[in-house]
């Protein structure tokens, strides 16, 4: 057994740090003295208490390390993997807002080009989704790390995708505010809900919408193509049928950016006459 500043000499984590990981259920000693409350740890949780150390290095959060760590070996690299590619999603649409930013302020910026808003009919449509509160500055981070696990989850039960991801803005997502976002994977095959996906059917609607580039897809330029879409929407006197919705072409951060690769769409009713 080793007392709490021996073990964490060893496993390069502070006495601090060892009692709030206590606290927090993500590695509690194997002993605590009933006299005086001494914490004693066994050579064998050093290896776990490395793995907290590297983790927190990365930046990664108390409860994501508890996720990672809490099945095999096997399994805390696919939620790692998952993680990181969350945090490079959210670090690249962090620097194409910078670029946006300064691209205004140096007076460069050249907005949205003029595009069309198209209409389309959608048919019912089987999808797995996970449902999130975030705000704007993880949003990109939550929405693929969301993607991931759903489609990780319908490849392991055997489903087959069946055409582009979506999310929908149930509520309003703000640098400030969090809403609800839901992600959304169409499949085929017989699929049971797992955890935090669910199984539901997307009901057929017609929607108007607009395609931008990954280069437009940064905040607050994406609100340009939304304001286009409601503008359109208003000025024809088109009701909403439903909260907006990206709709992503498959694997499309490996497109060009300058290429179309995501629909802001809107669900709608039939046009006033």
């Amino acid at each position: 057994m080793l007392t709490i500043s021996e073990f964490g000499r060893r496993a390069g984590l502070s006495q601090k740090a060892l009692r709030l990981y206590d606290v927090s259920g993500l590695l509690a000693p194997a002993r605590v003295d009933p006299a005086n409350g001494y914490r004693f740890y066994d050579e064998e949780q050093l290896e776990r208490a490395r793995r907290i150390s590297v983790l927190r290095q990365l930046d990664m959060p108390l409860a994501t390390i508890a996720a990672v760590l809490a099945g095999s070996d096997a399994e805390a690299v696919i939620r790692l993997d998952r993680w990181w590619a969350a945090e490079e999603a959210t670090t690249a649409a962090r620097r194409a807002t910078l670029e946006y930013l300064r691209s205004r302020l140096t007076h460069t910026a050249t907005g949205l080009t003029p595009r069309p808003v198209l209409v389309r009919d959608v048919p019912a449509t089987k999808v797995a989704t996970i449902r999130t509160d975030t705000d704007q500055q993880f949003l990109v981070g939550a929405i693929v790390s969301a993607t991931n696990e759903i489609m990780s989850y319908l490849s392991s039960v055997g489903a087959s995708l069946t055409g582009h991801s979506w999310v929908i803005y149930h509520s309003a997502v703000t640098p400030e505010a969090e809403g609800t976002v839901e992600i959304c994977v169409p499949f085929d095959g017989l699929v049971d809900p797992a955890g935090s996906i669910a199984i539901r059917v997307e009901p057929a609607h017609r929607e108007a919408y607009c395609t931008i580039t990954m280069d437009e897809c940064s905040f607050p330029r994406i609100m340009l193509a939304y304001d286009l879409v409601f503008d359109w929407a208003r000025s024809s006197g088109t009701p909403e049928a439903g909260p907006p919705r990206e709709l992503y072409l498959p694997d499309c951060h490996l497109l060009p950016r300058d290429e179309p690769a995501v629909d802001i769409a809107l669900p709608i009713l039939e046009r006033n006459v």
